[in-house]
C-alpha cells in the first residue's frame, strides 16, 4: 500500500487486472476515442436507410405527423393538390394535371424526406437499443435463502434479495457488493474490453446486471426489479419513442407552429384578394404559396437534431437521462472538475531526489530505491524506476541476504526494508522524523516545504538515526488538459478544481493545470454548498461524480455527470451517465451540448431566410398576368409562372434530404466567444440561406424548361 494512503475522488481507482495496467494506462485515451468511432453507425448504412425509409412511410400517418405542426400542414396541403390532380385528371386537363401532379408528388416527397430526417436519427439510436437489448439473456441466478442456496430465473428477482456470483457467471441483475471482490468484464455496457475491479463498500460496489464476474465469488444485494435494471432504462431512453423536447426545442416549436398559423391566414386572405383583382389563383397554386413561406426546413429536421444529440453523447458512450440535461450542457457557464484522475493522471511520480546537507544524492537515490523494492503502488515503482534512469541504480539480488520488509501501515505511515544490519524507512515527515529520532535540519525543512508548496509531496528517507532527504512525488497534469481548459475559457465557461488537498498545495496545482479556481479541503457539504452559491448567481453549472459524498452535489448541478464505476447514490442522483467513468468526459459533454444548441440556431437562420428567395419566385408568378409590374421582381428571370413555382416547391423539398448529414453531425463546434460563433453563423447560414435557394432555383427552372422542351419535341 502507497504512503500517501487514498486521496478519494471521481474516476481515479476504475482498477483493471494487473496484466492489463499497462495497456489501461498507456492508450486509455485511444481506447475512448476509438470506441467512440467503432460505436458511431455509418450515416449512410443501407440497414439504417432501409429501416428510415420504411419509418418514413409510417410516419404519413397523420396521428404520427401530427406532432410536427409544420410538416403535418404539408401533409394536409399535398391532400389537397391530391384531390386536384385527380379531378383534372378525370376532366381530361392534362395540362393542369402535368402541373398539379407535379407540385403533389413534390409536396408528398417534402414530408417524406421530413420523415426520414428524423427516422434516420431514430434509426440510430435504435441501432444502439437492439444493440444492447442482444446483451440481455434469460439468467439462473443463486439466491440466498434461509435454508441455503436456490437457483431461480433472474427476472423473479426483486430488491432487497442476495445472490451469489462466481467467475464465469453473469450478474443476474443490478445490485451492490456486500461482500467479496471480484473483476468484472463489463463490455457489454462500456465496449472496454479490459475487466475492472468491484469490491464490497467504497466507491466502487455497484454492478450491473447483464455483465459477467471473470474471477473470485460476490455477494450481490438486487436494487432494481423487472424492467427496472440499469440496462432496460437505458434501452428505454435511447429510444426515440420516450424521448422527452427539451424546453428550447418545445419553444422553438411553437415559434414554428406560430408561424405556420400566421402565414395560413395571410395564403387564405389571398383568395378573396385574387378574386377581387380578377387573377383567379388555384387551390394548388396557394398551397405551394404556404409550404414555401412556412419554414419546412427546420420544421422537418427539428426532431432530428435533438435526438442526433443524443446520439452523438451514445457515441461518447456518456448516457443521457434527460433531454434537458443535454440542452443544458450547451448552456453551461461553470464546470467543476476533480483534480485527481481528472486533471491529474491520478497516481503520484516521484520526480526528484532532494538530499540533505552533507548526503549524496546517488546514496539516497540508492537507499529510496531499496526502501521501495516491495512497493508495488505507482508512486513505489516510480521510485525504482527514477533511481534506475538518473542514476543506473539497478535492483540488487537479495538472494541470501538478511532481508526483511516493512509493509506500510496506517498507523506507522511508512515503509521500508532492513537489509544486512541497515534499516531504511521512507514515509510522511514527522513518521520517519520520529522513528530516526532525528532532527530535521532547516535546509531539509525549507525543501519539504518548497515541495508540498509546489502541490507535490514529499516523502522523508531516513537509514538508522540519519536524515537523508525527501523524494517529491509529483502527480503529472494529464497531458492536453491545460489546452482544453484554455478553450473552454475562450467560449466563456469557468474552470473550478475540486480538491481534498489544503488550500496552498491546491493553489499551487490549480495555477500549473490552468483552472480558473479552486475548491480545497472538499467535503460533501461544501460541494453542495458551492453549487448552490454558483448557481444562485445565474450561472449553470456542471459536474462529475462518483461517490456518495459527491451525490449531494450532483442532485443540486444542472449537469450533473455519474460514473458508471460509481455508487448507486451517485448514479440515482446525476442527469448523465458515463459509462466509461472518465471524468474528463464533461468537457466532451459541454461541447456536444453547444453544439446542439449551435446546430439549432444555424439551420433555423439558414430555414427563416432561404424562404426569401421563394417569395421571389412564387410571388410574381401568382400575380403577374393581373399585375404585369410586377415582372420587375422575377429578378432570377424564370421561364414561366408554372416553372417558377414547380422550381420553388421542388428546392424546398431537396434542401431537406440535403441539409440531413449536417443536422445528424451537428455543426462543428469551436471553443469562441458568443459573438464570434453567432457572426460565424450569419455569414454562412444567413447569407448562404439567401444565396443558395437563388442558384438553386434558377438552376432548377433551367432543369424542369429543358425536360419540358424535350417532351414536347417528342
Amino acid at each position: 500500500m502507497s504512503e500517501l494512503g487514498s486521496n478519494g475522488g471521481a474516476g481515479r481507482d476504475n482498477t483493471v487486472l494487473d496484466h492489463h495496467d499497462n495497456d489501461a494506462v498507456a492508450s486509455a485515451e485511444g481506447k475512448d476515442s476509438s470506441r467512440g468511432r467503432r460505436r458511431a453507425m455509418s450515416m449512410w448504412d443501407r440497414d439504417l436507410v432501409k429501416r428510415s425509409l420504411r419509418e418514413s412511410l409510417r410516419k404519413l400517418d397523420p396521428r404520427v405527423l401530427a406532432h410536427n405542426p409544420v410538416m403535418f400542414v404539408v401533409e394536409i396541403g399535398s391532400v389537397f393538390t391530391t384531390i386536384d390532380t385527380i379531378r383534372y385528371l378525370i376532366l381530361g386537363d392534362l395540362s393542369r394535371f402535368s402541373f398539379v401532379g407535379q407540385i403533389t408528388i413534390w409536396l408528398w416527397l417534402t414530408v417524406l424526406f421530413a420523415n426520414f430526417a428524423e427516422a434516420m436519427a431514430e434509426g440510430r439510436g435504435q441501432a444502439h437499443a437492439d444493440e444492447l437489448r442482444r446483451t440481455r439473456q434469460e439468467t439462473e441466478a443463486r439466491k440466498v435463502t434461509p435454508s441455503g442456496i436456490e437457483i431461480v430465473p433472474a427476472t423473479s428477482l426483486v430488491p432487497g434479495d442476495i445472490v451469489v456470483v462466481s467467475a464465469g457467471e453473469v450478474i443476474p441483475g443490478d445490485g451492490e457488493i456486500i461482500e467479496g471482490v471480484a473483476s468484472v468484464d463489463e463490455s457489454a455496457i462500456t465496449g472496454e474490453s479490459a475487466p475492472v475491479i468491484r469490491e464490497a463498500g467504497g466507491d466502487r460496489s455497484a454492478v450491473t446486471g447483464g455483465t459477467t464476474v471473470l474471477s473470485d465469488e460476490i455477494r450481490v444485494q438486487i436494487t432494481a426489479g423487472r424492467g427496472e435494471s440499469f440496462l432496460d432504462r437505458m434501452i428505454a431512453l435511447i429510444e426515440a419513442g420516450v424521448r422527452q423536447k427539451t424546453p428550447n426545442e418545445i419553444a422553438l416549436a411553437l415559434l414554428l407552429a406560430g408561424l405556420t398559423l400566421i402565414f395560413l391566414v395571410v395564403v387564405i386572405t389571398l383568395a378573396p384578394f385574387s378574386v377581387y383583382s380578377k387573377a383567379v389563383v388555384s387551390v394548388t397554386v396557394l398551397i405551394a404559396l404556404l409550404v414555401a413561406l412556412i419554414p419546412t426546413t427546420i420544421g422537418g429536421l427539428l426532431s432530428a437534431i435533438g435526438i442526433s444529440g443524443m446520439n452523438r453523447l451514445l457515441e461518447h458512450n456518456v448516457l443521457a437521462l434527460s433531454g434537458r440535461a443535454v440542452e443544458a450542457a450547451g448552456d453551461v457557464n461553470v464546470i467543476m472538475l476533480d483534480k485527481t484522475g481528472t486533471l491529474t493522471m491520478g497516481s503520484r511520480q516521484a520526480s526528484s531526489f532532494v538530499p540533505a546537507p552533507g548526503i549524496d544524492e546517488n546514496r539516497l537515490a540508492e537507499a529510496a530505491q531499496l526502501s521501495s523494492l516491495s512497493d508495488e503502488t505507482p508512486e513505489g515503482r516510480s521510485i525504482v524506476a527514477l533511481a534506475r534512469e538518473k542514476f543506473n541504480i539497478q535492483s540488487p539480488n537479495l538472494d541470501g541476504s538478511d532481508v526483511e520488509f516493512v509493509p506500510f501501515s496506517a498507523q506507522t505511515r511508512m515503509s521500508g526494508v532492513d537489509l544486512d544490519g541497515r534499516r531504511i524507512r521512507k514515509g510522511a515527515t514527522d513518521s520517519v522524523a520520529s522513528w530516526a529520532e532525528a532532527e530535521l535540519n532547516p535546509e531539509t525543512t525549507a525543501a519539504i516545504e518548497r515541495i508540498a508548496r509546489a502541490g507535490s509531496t514529499p516523502l522523508l528517507v531516513a537509514e538508522d538515526n540519519q536524515i537523508l532527504g525527501a523524494v517529491e512525488l509529483k502527480d503529472v497534469v494529464k497531458e492536453g488538459i491545460k489546452e482544453r481548459l484554455a478553450s473552454l475559457r475562450a467560449a466563456g465557461i469557468k474552470t473550478v478544481m475540486i480538491t481534498g488537498d489544503n488550500p496552498i498545495t491546491a493553489e499551487a496545482i490549480a495555477h500549473e493545470v490552468g483552472v480558473d479556481d479552486f475548491l480545497a479541503e472538499a467535503t460533501p457539504e461544501r460541494k453542495m454548498d458551492y453549487v448552490k452559491s454558483v448557481r444562485a448567481e445565474g450561472y449553470m453549472v456542471g459536474m462529475v461524480g462518483d461517490g456518495t459524498n459527491d451525490a449531494p452535489a450532483l442532485a443540486v448541478a444542472d449537469v450533473a455527470v455519474a460514473m458508471n464505476t460509481g455508487t448507486m447514490a451517485a448514479r440515482e442522483a446525476g442527469n448523465m451517465i458515463d459509462l466509461d467513468s472518465n471524468p474528463t468526459k464533461l468537457i466532451d459533454i459541454v461541447e456536444v451540448g453547444k453544439q446542439i444548441l449551435i446546430t439549432r440556431g444555424a439551420l433555423t437562420t439558414f430555414s427563416v431566410v432561404n424562404d426569401v428567395a421563394k417569395y421571389f419566385a412564387i410571388i410574381p408568378a401568382m400575380f403577374v398576368v393581373a399585375f404585369p409590374g410586377l415582372n420587375a421582381l422575377n429578378i432570377m428571370h424564370l421561364t414561366s409562372p408554372e416553372t417558377a413555382i414547380l422550381s420553388a416547391i421542388i428546392f424546398n423539398a431537396l434542401i431537406i434530404p440535403a441539409l440531413i448529414p449536417l443536422a445528424l453531425r451537428g455543426v462543428r463546434y469551436t471553443a469562441t466567444s458568443a459573438a464570434s460563433i453567432l457572426r460565424k453563423n450569419l455569414l454562412i447560414y444567413g447569407l448562404g440561406g439567401l444565396i443558395v435557394p437563388f442558384a438553386g432555383i434558377k438552376a432548377i427552372d433551367m432543369i424542369v424548361t429543358a425536360l419540358h422542351l424535350v417532351s414536347t419535341a417528342r
